[in-house]
């Protein structure tokens, strides 16, 4: 395990113009100052005022001297400093704890997992309280803690609760004010693949797009939607919702006892269980389908149809500029393209497939809770 130090300082209440700021350079990098102004909206003067509470605070310097394309002299530009501050992000799954630390700028600095001493939840609550405290050493504490976990999160009374956690079994659990009270730090709560989905937003290249939605396939399915780069949360915190759609076809039945929904067929562990093999071993149903086995070929061609079913709902009402599929069960998109782009042409409205550009960006579990920390990042930010 590798413990993580901050060498900063505490984080400083910044007013809504120096937050734009400093997520502007967060986002695009380094920038001439007439040219973060004039992006902004800002008078030179209020953003020299802003620059130097910024650098005052630590969490920007001044740069090299830079041509700004326009008339006059070359100005200076302001640098982000991605050291100035440290976030954790903790991913929770059934049985595991994922810890990362990350900087400014989303870099993991330090990471451990642990498994889980069981799934009540004040125990757990206990020993992430031990967990973290044993992961963060030296110098200044980060500054906040983003937890990623597979659930809804909503605000009932003025407190966050996480309900519907089903590979944990919690409902209705006030893990963000236990885990504030356990660990000392402001804490975000976050539905695991939307937490992914804002990270990805921000720091997956996709600064650029305004509008994209992500799933996440893996020991279940889940969604994120950003629109007008903002990233949906819903009511209830269940925006974008996706799974219960039927297909012509029966495979393993799902918590609501469908047989023939996308649960059944597009998560890993009804993959294995349609291959003909145990549930927890997906890995021995995708081996088996590359080799030929025909059980295998048709478990992941149903799970392609599947995604394809969903990408094409989330199109219809979304209307993305981008759709990225990421996490580790998503190899039904290389073993049955054919079958996903069959099913997307079945159900887009006014769209052809070729239309809909999908993204298979590298994935690593750990991304998760790296999401988790930009969940916490976000909430200071935005």
């Amino acid at each position: 395990m590798s413990t993580a130090s901050a060498p900063g300082r505490p984080w400083p209440d910044l007013p809504e113009t120096e937050r734009r700021v400093l997520l502007d350079l967060l986002l695009h990098g380094s920038q001439a100052r007439v040219r973060l102004a004039e992006r902004i909206g800002l008078s030179r003067a209020s953003l020299t005022r802003i620059a130097r509470g910024l650098m005052d605070a630590g969490l920007v310097s001044e740069g090299a001297v830079v041509n700004s394309g326009s008339r006059g002299r070359p100005g200076e530009s302001l640098d982000l400093q991605p050291d100035a501050a440290r976030f954790l992000g903790l991913k929770l799954t059934g049985d595991s704890a994922y810890l990362v630390c990350t900087n400014l700028a989303a870099a993991v600095v330090a990471e451990a997992e642990s498994p889980l001493p069981s799934r009540d939840f004040d125990e757990v609550v206990e020993f992430l309280g031990r967990f973290i405290a044993g992961f963060v050493t030296g110098g200044t504490p980060p500054v906040a803690l983003g937890v990623a976990v597979a659930g809804d999160v909503v605000t009932r009374d003025g407190e966050v609760l996480l309900q519907r956690s089903n590979f944990l079994g919690w409902h209705d659990v006030p893990l963000a004010g236990r885990l504030e009270a356990a660990t000392g730090l402001p804490v975000t709560i976050a539905n695991d693949v939307q937490a992914l989905t804002g990270a990805h937003h921000w720091f997956g290249g996709l600064q650029k797009h305004r509008s994209l939605v992500v799933f996440g396939l893996g020991a279940g399915i889940g969604s994120g939607v950003v629109l007008q780069d903002e990233l949906l949360t819903g009511t209830h915190g269940r925006a974008g919702r996706v799974g219960h759609h039927r297909l012509d076809a029966v495979g393993r039945p799902c918590e609501n006892g469908h047989v023939d929904c996308v649960h059944s067929f597009v998560t890993m562990p009804a993959i294995a269980a349609n291959a003909g093999v145990d549930e927890d071993r997906y890995e021995d149903a995708l081996a088996l389908a590359r080799a030929g086995d025909a059980a295998a070929t048709r478990a992941f061609a149903l799970a392609a149809e599947a995604l394809g079913i969903v990408v094409a709902d989330a199109v219809n009402a979304f209307d993305p500029e981008i759709v990225s599929v990421m996490g580790e069960g998503r190899d039904m998109v290389e073993l049955a393209p054919d079958r996903l782009a069959s099913a997307l042409a079945d159900h887009l409205e006014q769209s052809a497939p070729e239309e809909v550009v999908i993204d298979l960006p590298p994935f690593q579990f750990g991304l998760y809770a790296r999401g988790a920390a930009v969940a916490a990042m976000r909430e200071l930010l935005s």
